[in-house]
């Protein structure tokens, strides 16, 4: 199975998956961030963006395919995916091999949001660079936020603002998942 944990930037995805972590020992962490990295290597992202390569979401649907078919464990994913079309393509391809997909998105108002987004520090060795991610992620809040009526309909909407304690308690007992902490 995957569990997909979505939201906008600052929405604590990567706090609840690293909870969920040592809950759930069994399950690996897939972060797709990690695809796109390796494709800015290689190819230009012309619109900044590398959720908009179409091989970056042919990439991300079959590595987690590949993830849970080798090693036969449930696979949890933080990433931000709010485009319906690309929600729709990556969903798809997993569910088309058959893998179960229970996807979360982290409600949290746009004033907490940029408020996290602030005390964050990206690239500490470089503070101009740090301030334009801060940009980046501040640009992309009111379209994370829009997007959310458009997501899958079977996607549990959490409150992002909850303890990662009280949140990881909610998602392992949607997923069927026995908690080890």
């Amino acid at each position: 199975m995957i569990v997909w944990v979505n939201g906008a930037f600052g929405s604590g995805k990567s706090t609840l998956v690293d909870e969920l972590r040592t809950r759930w020992p069994e399950a690996l962490v897939y972060d797709p961030e990690m695809v796109g990295y390796v494709l800015r290597e290689i190819v230009e992202v012309p619109t900044g963006d590398f959720q908009d390569l179409r091989l970056w979401r042919r990439q991300v649907a079959d590595l987690a395919v590949g993830l849970v078919e080798e090693y036969q464990r449930p696979v949890l994913v933080p990433m931000t995916l709010v485009n319906p079309g690309y929600v729709g393509e990556i969903f798809g391809a997993l569910k088309d091999a058959g893998i179960a997909v229970h996807h979360f998105f982290l409600k949290v108002p746009a004033e907490v949001l940029v408020k996290r987004i602030d005390g964050r520090s990206f690239t500490p060795d470089d503070p101009e660079k740090d301030e334009q991610v801060r940009r980046w992620c501040k640009a992309k809040i009111e379209p994370c936020m829009a997007a959310a009526d458009a997501l899958p309909t079977d996607t549990v909407f959490l409150d992002g603002e909850l303890a990662p304690q009280e949140l990881a308690d909610d998602v392992l007992a949607s997923v069927g998942a026995s908690p080890k902490g």
